[in-house]
């Protein structure tokens, strides 16, 4: 409990994630790291207010934090723990930490992700629901977002033959949508529930892009289900891609608006899915493979492939936006680029960039930005 105690003082302190990793890197434990004291955490560029607070914690604050802890199925996976799933130690931008319910060792299972529309037709629920089940009787754990529509369906029929993980855009203790309580109490007590937010965290907007990197980075390959032109699930699937992982489309009518999506992932590349084993098929020499590579690589003591500026909460402003128009060009740029021209992190400005690209007014692809002409 002391190093839970100390790591829950760091992630309340304000530092990005960043900050936060290379201090683990670099000490070893969050123990070690609040002992180094104030020349250290300056020198780690850690601001007047984050040293503040680490120097006299929320007493209150952290003795909720580590209620929360108390139970025995609810952990705290910090990023120098054995436990800190390799897929998403392997991703762009992993978390400093994660909240989890339920089974912490459901997260180095191999994992397919669901995800598509919240307003789906009814072949779209059954469909979802259909490949969640095969996926479940095939071994693989489905990973989706707990919203309405798509992610829902896919929970559930992943219930019926194995276990699901819900990834999370508020704090482990908080419901969104509130509809789906029960959903998620079932998926805490049979699977598993993940946050990168500490408890009491609200379903902030910008939280929720964070969300779905974390689904893309924790699985194997993602599948889209329904989804419209401008659609979350397509965000989702273009993190996946980023991330080196493998994408599905199911098709559909041309008749149907929620169908477009899947059918432009599908002509840029993403595989056509018309049943479970196509996935299934893709997935399984690829589970055995990237977990050896995975393996070796920690092995070796090897970190994350790249270091990035990370989340704050903060929302952005009118003129953060303005601020990200000016910055962006008809020329491709990526998220490192805006991040120095814009002065931003990553958080705001992945929300902003959601935002404009379900609106229509820029392009994504392959990780780079442009204004849509």
């Amino acid at each position: 409990m002391k190093d839970a105690r100390s790591l829950l003082i760091l992630l309340r302190c304000g530092a990005t994630a960043t900050v936060l990793r290379r201090l683990l890197d670099a000490f070893g434990s969050p123990t070690a790291i609040l002992a180094a004291g104030e020349s250290a955490w300056r020198a780690a560029a850690l601001t007047a207010e984050c040293i503040e607070a680490l120097l006299r914690p929320d007493a209150a604050r952290l003795r909720a934090d580590l209620d929360w802890l108390d139970p025995a199925n609810h952990h705290l996976i910090g990023w120098h723990s054995p436990d800190y799933p390799a897929l998403l130690r392997s991703s762009a931008h992993p978390p400093a930490a994660l909240f989890v319910r339920g089974d912490a060792d459901l997260l180095w299972h191999p994992q397919v992700a669901v995800v598509g529309s919240r307003r789906p037709t009814a072949g779209g629920r059954d469909n979802a629901r259909q490949f969640a089940r095969a996926f479940g009787r095939a071994g693989l754990v489905v990973t989706s977002g707990l919203a309405e529509g798509i992610d829902t369906a896919a929970h559930l029929g992943a219930m019926e033959t194995s276990r699901t993980i819900a990834v999370l855009g508020t704090g482990p203790d908080i419901c969104y949508p509130p509809g789906n309580f029960r959903l998620l109490a079932a998926i805490a007590a049979e699977g598993a529930v993940v946050t990168e937010h500490p408890p009491g965290t609200p379903g902030i907007r910008q939280h929720f892009p964070s969300r779905n990197r974390l689904i893309a980075g924790l699985a194997l390959g993602t599948v889209v289900v329904e989804a419209a032109l401008r659609s979350g699930a397509l965000i989702t699937a273009r993190m996946a891609t980023d991330a080196g992982r493998e994408v599905f489309a199911l098709p559909g009518s041309i008749h149907n608006p929620m169908a477009r999506g899947c059918h432009r992932l599908i002509r840029l590349g993403a595989g056509l899915a018309e049943t479970p084993a196509e996935v299934i098929e893709t997935l399984a020499p690829l589970a055995e493979s990237l977990a050896g590579a995975l393996r070796g690589r920690l092995e070796a003591g090897e970190g994350p492939t790249s270091e990035k500026k990370e989340d704050s909460d903060a929302p952005p402003t009118a003129g953060d936006q303005e601020g990200l128009w000016l910055a962006l060009a008809h020329d491709p740029v990526n998220l490192d680029q805006l991040c120095e021209r814009t002065g931003l992190t990553v958080g705001p400005l992945s929300a902003m960039l959601l935002a404009m690209e379900l609106d229509g007014k820029i392009i994504a692809e392959h990780g780079r930005y442009s204004r849509r002409s």
